[in-house]
This record gives C-alpha cells, structure tokens and sequence, in this order.
C-alpha cells in the first residue's frame, strides 16, 4: 500500500514528515537517509555520555507500525526522523488518530505500539488478548492549553468557575460578568462563545476533563471525565490539530471561538492561550516550565504500574494546572525478533538523546528519575522469553 504523508497543518509546519500507512498493511519503507531535517532550534544534540551503552537495532530493515495519540505527534514526528537518520534501516509508518484509536489499534495488535496520553483503564487492559502484556513508557510531558479566538482580545485570564461554565454552556458570551472580573482593563465583546471540542477519543480530552471534573463540581455530576464525554455545547474536531483549526477560522463579528490543545498546536499555529488560575492563586500561561513543576511536584507519587493519571493542580506559584504523560503502549513479548531489537534501541535513545528535543518543540521532558524507572521497564522487553537489552 502506498505511503500518505500526515496532512495535519500543525506537523506541516514543523517541517518534518510523518509517513502513515493502514495499521497491519505491509508498507515500502522511505528512501535511506530520506529523514526531514528538524525544525529550526531543534537540531539532533550530540550524542549524550550514556549513548555508548544504548542498545541498537539490528541489520535488517524494518518498519514499526504505530498508531494513537495526536498530542504527541510534533515530538514523534521529529523522534522517527532523527532516528531513522541515524539507523536508515529503521522506519516508522504511525497514524495520528487519538488516543482511543491507538489503545483500539494495540489491543487488536494492528499496529506494532500504540500512543495514548490517557493511561489505559483496568478494563481495557483487561480486554487484551490472552497472554499479552503492555508496557506504559511514558516519552514526554505537556500542557492541555485553552486556546482562544476573539474579536479584539490578545490577553485573557480565566478560572475554574469560567472554564467550566464556558463549556458546561452556562456562559455564553465573552463579556459575562464573571469573566469580565478576571480581566480587569481588558474590553470583552458581547459576542457569543464557541466552543470547539474533540470528536475522537483523545487523551488531551481526558486530561481537559479531568481538570474540569476536579475543579467543578457541576461538570463531576453532569458530565464526567474520560477520553470521550458528551459534551454539554460545541462542536466537535478531529485530533489537536482539527480544534486548532476550528478555534482560528471560526469566529465572525458576532462570535469568539474557545477550545483546548496541546501546548505546542497551540504555538505552531500562532493562536492565542489563555492564563489559567493556578492552585496557588496565580495566572500562569501554559509552558514547559510550568509543566515541568507539575511533573516535579508529582514524582513522589508516580504509580508502579506507570499509569500516571493527569497532574491537576499542583503546587507551586509557577506550575501549570493541566499537565499530562503521554505514553507509547508496547507489548512485553515480540515475535519478531529484528522489530524487537528496533523498537528498544528507539525507545532506549527517545528517553535519553530524545530527551533534549522536547524543550523546543513544547513538551516538557521526564524528570530523572522517571526516565530511569522507564529505561528499567525497557530492559523488560523480551522475544523468545530472551531480554532484548538484558
């Protein structure tokens, strides 16, 4: 089957090719050395002390087939082409479908790994075929930004109440009294809100309504959180990158746009994001610093099992109230010993060399002493019931 590129504009503009293919198809790799440079800032660092003792893949060619989140796209997108400039027998063919798709695809094991912000629930693990274990490596951190579109409005600060009422729909327009007392000096328009949500399973919508089901308690009781709710109001788009696009081209005269994205659609597509009031009482913008307090503040209590649920609210002046893991979902056990060799000399380099790519592309890396935990559970992977990196 013929290769498609990815054609969603957030990974058009950093300037690097995701090469996607049906999940289970037998696919024609790119062309040897054929990876897209890194967008500008974003350079391959030199290889790091550790590099020496990382596991590499074999001889053959191969391509890992993988499918799922889209939050994490940008950072894989630049990941796979790094490394298949370095191992050109390496290549990846993964489909940006959200979450829920990629948690489907892995269990049906269509795809070699699946991606998934959202940590899978006892009954979706439960539903894996018998004898198969998954591996949560978690890759990066990011914040869940509100991006917004307004006629007039460049600095905007909201709260747990206007968040919450904005997309519960009991706020309806930009100047409601209660949004207007956060953002004293700032002229709102009587202009009605639209809201711009997720259509598909998304772990982005699950760590936005995982925030919304903490801070509100009407949201809890009403609607819930998960990786898909029914939502009270809005309309719906396809991956990170379809809400972007909704929230920049829909407002009228008449009409400002709200929705949620990771942090970096949000800067690849030039729109603006809102302050959210933190625990402490701040307004802090989403960024990687604020993410990267979050994750700190939350190492203490990373789980075992490597489900780390959304971190709301956390503690600090600076930390970002919505931040989120994302996860590449990997089966334990590998049949194919050649895509096993593959796929833990790339992991083993993504949560070391890989690492320093996430600061400029708007991901946050792992603290220590989580990526050390992560590399532990790579050594796990095994074919033939052998270590691949014992």
């Amino acid at each position: 089957m013929q290769l498609r590129t990815l054609a969603r504009p957030a990974t058009l503009a950093l300037a690097a090719t995701v090469l996607v293919a049906a999940c289970g198809s037998s696919a024609t790799p790119a062309p040897s050395g054929a990876a897209t440079p890194a967008p500008s800032g974003a350079a391959t660092p030199a290889p790091s002390a550790a590099t020496a003792g990382l596991p590499v893949p074999g001889s053959a060619s191969v391509t890992l087939q993988g499918a799922g989140a889209t939050f994490p796209t940008p950072l894989y997108t630049v990941w796979f082409d790094a490394f298949t400039g370095k191992y050109s027998n390496v290549q990846f063919n993964y489909q940006s479908n959200g979450s829920g798709a990629g948690i489907k695809a892995i269990t049906e094991q269509t795809v070699d790994f699946g991606a998934s912000d959202a940590p899978m629930k006892d009954a979706e693990i439960a539903a894996l075929p018998a004898g198969v274990k998954l591996l949560h490596v978690p890759t990066a951190l990011g914040a869940v930004v509100l991006i917004y579109n307004i006629p007039g409005v460049t600095d905007l600060s909201l709260d747990a109440d206007t968040v919450a009422g904005i997309f519960l729909g009991t706020i309806t327009t930009w100047n409601d009294p209660k949004i207007a007392a956060l953002n004293t000096g700032v002229t709102l328009p009587a202009a009605a809100i639209e809201v711009v949500h997720r259509s598909d399973g998304s772990g982005t919508t699950n760590a936005f309504t995982t925030y919304l089901d903490t801070v509100s308690p009407d949201w809890h009781s009403k609607v819930g959180a998960g990786k898909s709710v029914n939502w009270p109001v809005g309309t719906g788009a396809a991956g990170n990158d379809g809400v972007a696009a909704g929230v920049k081209n829909a407002p009228s005269a008449t009409t400002g746009t709200i929705g949620y994205v990771e942090l970096n659609y949000a800067t690849t597509a030039k729109i603006a994001s809102a302050k959210i009031k933190n625990a402490a009482g701040k307004f802090v913008a989403g960024s990687t610093d604020g993410v990267t307090a979050a994750a700190a503040g939350a190492v203490a209590n990373f789980p075992a099992d490597f489900r780390q649920k959304p971190i709301i609210n956390g503690a600090g002046d600076a930390t970002y109230p919505i931040a989120s893991y994302t996860y590449l979902l990997v089966p334990v056990e590998w049949k194919d010993a050649d895509k096993a060799k593959a796929v833990v000399a790339f992991l083993a380099w993504a949560l070391n060399d890989g690492q320093a790519l996430e600061n400029s592309l708007g991901y946050a890396p792992l603290p220590t002493a989580i990526r050390d935990k992560a590399l532990a559970e790579v050594h796990t992977i095994t074919t033939g019931g052998t270590a691949v990196w014992p």
